[in-house]
Order: C-alpha cells, then sequence, then structure tokens
C-alpha cells in the first residue's frame, strides 16, 4: 500500500502542464529518432540533453523529457525495420524477419500498429515490474557497504560487454579507457592534480556530459562525414501502408505471446549487460520453439513474429531502469546516459533515492505510465508522419545534430574550451567505432569511475589496509561470482547467440548504425 501511496504522489507531480506538455514532446522526438537508421535511444538521450539543461529544466522535467524520449526511440525503432528492413537499433533486427514480409504483403499498416501495441504492452507492465521490484531492491541495498558497492561497480563493468557481445577484450579496453579519462582532476582525498597537464580547465575534471555528447551525437556525424551519405535515409515512400488496424482474431492469437515475451524481457532488462537486444533475440526464439517449431509462419510474415521481439525490447528498456534507479547501476547503454544526467542534477540514484527525492522517482515513474499512453496514441493515427521522417536527406539531419551539441554544451558551461574538448571526444567515438570498441563502457568508466575509487578507498581505511575485506561477506562473495560468471559467459556464449542472431536475420537487412 506505501508503493501504491507514492505511485499517486508522482501522478500530482507529473500531472502538471509543463510535465505533461514535456512527456508528450520527449514521446515524440524519441519516436522521430528512433525512426532513423543508425541513431537509437542512446544517441537519441544523448543529442537532446543540452537542450533540456540549457531550458533551465529542474530535475524531475529533465528526467521526464529523457526518459520519454527513450521510451519513444524504442517504439520507433520498429518503423524503419518493418518498412526497410533495416533495424533502427540492434534490439530491432529481430522485428525484421516477420515485419518486413508483413509489408510486403501489403500489411505495413497492420504490422505497424501491431508492434506498437506490442510496444505498450512490454513497456507498460514492465513499468509496473520497476514500481513493484524497485523498492525492494533498495532494501537489499541498504546492506551494502563501501566494499560491497565496489564490487557491485566491478560487476557492472564486467557484465558490460552483454552476452551479445563479440569481443570482451575490446569491452575491457573500454572500460579502462573510461576509467583514466575519470582521474583526470585534482585527487578528492589529497589534493594532487592527476593528469592535468598543468591546464586550469581540467582541475575539476572533465563532465561527463560533454563526454556524452562527443562520444555519441558528433561521433555520428563524422562518421556520416566520412561516407558522405547524402540521401535520405530510406524509400518507405514507396511502400503500401494498407489497412492500420489488425482484426480481433489477430490481436487474441498474439496475447498469449505478449505475456510470455513480456516476462522474458523484463528480467533481461533487469539482469546488468544484457539488455533490450537479448531480451528482443529471446522473446523471438522461445515463441518460435512454442508456436512455429516446424518454421512454417515464422519469417514469413507471421503476426506474432512481429509482436514477440517488440514487447521482449521494450519489456527490457523498463527493467533496465530497476539496477539504475535502485542500485545505481545501469542495465544498459541508454540507462548510463541516464544515469549521467542523474549525478549532473547532483541526485544520486542508489538505495537512498526513493528516501531523498521521492519526488523525483515517483514523478518519473509517474511519467513513464503517461508517456506510455501517448506513444500509443501517436504511434498508430500517425504512422503516415513517422514514415515520411525516413525521406529526410542526412546532410540536412547531420548538421542539426550538430548544432544542437555545440548550441547546448555552449549554454550549459559557457566555456569555448568544452566546445574544443566535445571535438576531441566526437572523433576519439569516431576512432573507436571504426574499430568496433563499444563506446558505453567508456561513459560507464567515467561515471563510476570516481565512485568506485571513494569506495575502495573507504573499504581499505577500514580494513587497515586488508585487502580481504573485499571478499569478507556473502554479499560481497556473492557480486564477485555474478561478476566473474558475466564476464566468462559471454565469451563462451556471445558468438552462438551472435551467430544465432545472424542466421535467422534475413540476408538482405543492413544496419546503418552502431
Amino acid at each position: 500500500m506505501e508503493t501504491l501511496a507514492s505511485l499517486a504522489d508522482g501522478f500530482i507531480v507529473a500531472f502538471t502542464v509543463q510535465n505533461l506538455f514535456l512527456a508528450l514532446l520527449g514521446c515524440f522526438l524519441g519516436t522521430l529518432m528512433g525512426a532513423l537508421p543508425g541513431l537509437g535511444p542512446a544517441n537519441g538521450v544523448a543529442i537532446l540533453i543540452p537542450i533540456a539543461f540549457s531550458l533551465g529544466l529542474g530535475p524531475t522535467p529533465s528526467l521526464i523529457l529523457l526518459t520519454s524520449v527513450y521510451y519513444g526511440a524504442m517504439y520507433g525503432g520498429r518503423i524503419s525495420s518493418i518498412l526497410l528492413n533495416i533495424p533502427g537499433d540492434e534490439p530491432a533486427m529481430m522485428t525484421c524477419l516477420d515485419g518486413y514480409p508483413m509489408a510486403q504483403q501489403g500489411k505495413a499498416g497492420e504490422a505497424l500498429s501491431l508492434s506498437g501495441i506490442a510496444s505498450f504492452v512490454g513497456a507498460f507492465f514492465a513499468t509496473w515490474g520497476l514500481v513493484l521490484l524497485a523498492p525492494q531492491l533498495v532494501k537489499v541495498a541498504l546492506l551494502f557497504g563501501p566494499a560491497e558497492y565496489f564490487v557491485l561497480f566491478t560487476l557492472a563493468f564486467a557484465t558490460l560487454g552483454g552476452i551479445s557481445s563479440t569481443n570482451q577484450a575490446k569491452s575491457a579496453f573500454a572500460a579502462a579507457l573510461g576509467l583514466a579519462i575519470a582521474m583526470i582532476g585534482v585527487d578528492t582525498q589529497t589534493g594532487v592534480q592527476r593528469f592535468t597537464f598543468g591546464e586550469m580547465h581540467l582541475f575539476d575534471g572533465i563532465d561527463f556530459l560533454i563526454a556524452i555528447v562527443g562520444l555519441f551525437a558528433l561521433s555520428e556525424v563524422f562518421i556520416f562525414l566520412e561516407h558522405h551519405r547524402g540521401g535520405a535515409a530510406g524509400k518507405a515512400g514507396a511502400m503500401q501502408i494498407g489497412s492500420l488496424m489488425p482484426d480481433m482474431a489477430t490481436l487474441k492469437r498474439c496475447v498469449p505471446t505478449m505475456g510470455r515475451s513480456t516476462v522474458i524481457g523484463f528480467i533481461a532488462g533487469v539482469l546488468p549487460g544484457a539488455g533490450a537486444s537479448l531480451g528482443s533475440f529471446l522473446s523471438y526464439s522461445l515463441e518460435k520453439q512454442i508456436v512455429d517449431r516446424d518454421g512454417k509462419t515464422f519469417g514469413k510474415g507471421d503476426p506474432r513474429g512481429v509482436v514477440a521481439p517488440e514487447v521482449g525490447n521494450n519489456a527490457a528498456s523498463g527493467g533496465a531502469l530497476v539496477p539504475m534507479l535502485a542500485l545505481g547501476v545501469p542495465g544498459s547503454g541508454t540507462t548510463a546516459v541516464l544515469l549521467a544526467v542523474l549525478l549532473s542534477l547532483n541526485i544520486t540514484p542508489g538505495p537512498l533515492l526513493f528516501t531523498n527525492n521521492p519526488d523525483v522517482v515517483w514523478g518519473l515513474i509517474a511519467a513513464l505510465f503517461i508517456g506510455n499512453f501517448m506513444l500509443l496514441a501517436l504511434n498508430i493515427p500517425m504512422v503516415g508522419l513517422f514514415t515520411r521522417v525516413l525521406l529526410v536527406p542526412t546532410r540536412i539531419l547531420m548538421p542539426v545534430v550538430a548544432m544542437i551539441s555545440f548550441v547546448g554544451i555552449y549554454g550549459i558551461s559557457g566555456s569555448t574550451f568544452d566546445l574544443t574538448l566535445m571535438v576531441g571526444f566526437g572523433l576519439l567515438g569516431w576512432v573507436l567505432r571504426k574499430l568496433d570498441v563499444p563506446l558505453v563502457p567508456v561513459i560507464l568508466g567515467i561515471l563510476l569511475g570516481n565512485q568506485m575509487e571513494v569506495n575502495l578507498r573507504r573499504a581499505m581505511t577500514i580494513s587497515d589496509g586488508d585487502w580481504t575485506a573485499l571478499f569478507a561477506s556473502p554479499l560481497a562473495i556473492g557480486l564477485w561470482i555474478v561478476a566473474i560468471t558475466g564476464f566468462v559467459l559471454p565469451i563462451i556464449l556471445g558468438r552462438r547467440i551472435k551467430s544465432g542472431i545472424e542466421a535467422q536475420r534475413p540476408h538482405e537487412a543492413v544496419s546503418d548504425g552502431d
């Protein structure tokens, strides 16, 4: 009852004209960005961070805007998958398998509406899972001391590559690079300058917002400049949309699929490092085993083959918010970006968040419920508009992204040095992406590096320098086991799952993204 009362208070916070408008705006912009191949939710949120901060929005409105973009981008990723056979991001890859065949059969509108309904179901029930699970996880988190927090951060890095990772060594290198960047600045304990090279602007360290916008948004611009892609994102205008609403018989057939995929996706989201890609893949694979063992309908335009991955990846998106809010450990790349937003607003995610900032966290959760209904209302009647976004030339889109990045960061800091630093991070992101090094571990290293160091020092101080304190409690030992398993398991199973995704994906589906 206490949880429901807190949620009711959150609805009071969310139900203001400003917050409702921001939720609607975020859902709309997120859907547009998700529809464009290559951007995806993490880039979409990163691009809009400067706008949220330059407008001077408070903590709750800023988070409502950016999480609405997050949910909207997850919805929007299906549009190019169904119409063009080009996934907007990796979790949308599985939607291509049956979505594009449905579009070829003149059922594009039905496929888009089904995926919109499936996305709503997955996100809606995942948000309820967030309501029920996060406060319980907070009670467990209160048992954490400095040693346990250090191990928890280690777990976050160990599992960051995810089950679908192709190279854990590159993930480890990226995390080490992020930790090295986090060390720049004045040591808070000794007052000694570290890696500042006498540059006054680096005494306070590197602002992670600059790093995020540079690594995600500007690197996308540099990749565009490298390939000189001047055409439109796609040619959706030639595709026949057809009827927008599936019949009741089709919806009834999809109900069991929605139930199973919601559970699988949510669990995949809660597990650090698993994320929406695994939720989408497992949901589709399980559904295929249950309802189409002979392979007669899946891959040929079965509506359940559209519903399963869409429910799975959206449920995983909601599940990834659970460890971020309750433990301060992001469950996905986009929640790592949202974690940076919380920290920049002087809000510390973790067990005390629900006590110290109940208006922020419960207002945010209430806004997620509202945003889901807004997305459902937007996505079905406005399918025609969103498909037109695929005709926007990238030569127009990318300069807009660059302009938003520069104006937003300068509006926040007013420093030309920060703009130069952002360009440097953009070039770094471009190089890392060319080398197939993931960007999220770099961001997480910058975000968690200082907290990881502080907790390690506290643990050593309390134990008088005894390193066995990091293995002293059953909770710490359990976290170490999970961390080691999470790092080793992708090495064993990663290639198998990745090859499974590629084997089931149509040969002509080519992602333009990261």
